[in-house]
């Protein structure tokens, strides 16, 4: 990829930007409300957690993923709060003593 042709929507003028990479972003708002009558979010549907941890505001449910990381978005990082949230749900289910 060397550029990207765009077209002004009001002008119809048509031009190329040059450009090494691109990045596409398929959307920015989570597909949580399947979870909205019982977990806390803020406005825009991320569901919250307890900083540091996965934990939401109900003992036993545990959020990780694009869902809650209204910041990175990242697969990578996706993979890294999904591996805090099986920390946190084995813990969890540990002091219950399952």
């Amino acid at each position: 990829m060397n550029a990207v042709k765009v077209r002004n929507n009001q002008t119809q003028e048509v031009s190329e930007i040059p450009v090494g990479g691109f990045f596409v972003a398929i959307g920015h708002q989570p597909n949580s409300d399947i979870f909205k009558d019982f977990l806390d979010m803020d406005e825009t549907g991320y569901i919250q957690t307890i900083p540091g941890t996965s934990k939401t505001n109900i003992a036993g449910v545990f959020a990780a993923g694009d869902v809650q990381d209204k910041i990175y978005r990242q697969a990578v990082t996706a993979a890294g709060s999904g591996c805090m949230a099986a920390l946190d749900a084995e813990r969890y289910l540990g002091e219950k003593g399952l």
